[in-house]
């Protein structure tokens, strides 16, 4: 499966798998590229794309709801540009998300989880601002933060826990040493019903 670039600027992408494995990395050399594995006719996920001038809009989206039952097998494995400026949004109803987003070039990044884990990477070197918000009732949530910018983060909700490296608790959120001079700071938000959530900065 591949999505052209088409000398896009700015790009709304937003990945919809009901249950199952989802591995998301950077580094394409198209919008959006990769393959899906899965067993059930059912699981085949539906790809809509267009493009608006230089604003691209990809969505990706598995139709049947219904959940892996028995053997069902469903993994996508993908990967989106670094190039554009990108708005990204991830649902993913159970099941694991490794998502490994340092390199990409990011203005808002939301995942909603139903349950399951979420392992979110942005170890990297952004060039701007960008937000963050993990929401849903996630197993568990592990979130690599950038190092040498600005980091704030905020959760808020039915947490269950909440463990917090490299960065410092000021008030209600946490924040490291960099956030209130840094060129670029980024800002996490943690809502709803995380059963456990790691901030590693």
């Amino acid at each position: 499966m591949s999505v052209a670039l088409n000398g896009a600027e700015r790009a709304n992408v937003e990945l919809d798998i009901g249950a199952g494995e989802l591995n998301l990395a950077g580094g394409a050399t198209q919008l959006v590229e990769g393959n899906f594995e899965y067993n059930v006719p059912g699981l085949k996920p539906v790809v809509h794309s267009s493009v608006n001038g230089s604003h691209a809009t990809v969505t990706i989206r598995q139709e049947n709801h219904s959940g892996l039952h028995g053997q069902a097998r469903n993994t996508w494995n993908l990967s989106v540009s670094n190039t554009p400026l990108l708005d990204l949004a991830l649902n993913c109803g159970a099941g694991e998300a490794k998502l490994n987003l340092g390199s990409v070039d990011l203005r808002t990044l939301n995942v909603h989880m139903g349950a399951g884990q979420v392992d979110l990477d942005l170890r990297g070197r952004p060039s701007r601002d960008y937000d963050v918000t993990i929401e849903g009732g996630v197993g568990q949530a592990i979130v690599h933060l950038p190092e040498g910018v600005g980091v704030r983060a905020d959760a808020h909700g039915g947490l269950g826990s909440i463990d917090v490296t490299g960065l410092e608790k000021r008030g209600d959120h946490y924040e490291n040493n960099l956030y209130e001079n840094a060129k670029v700071n980024v800002r996490v938000q943690v809502h709803g019903g995380v059963g456990e959530i790691r901030l590693i900065g």
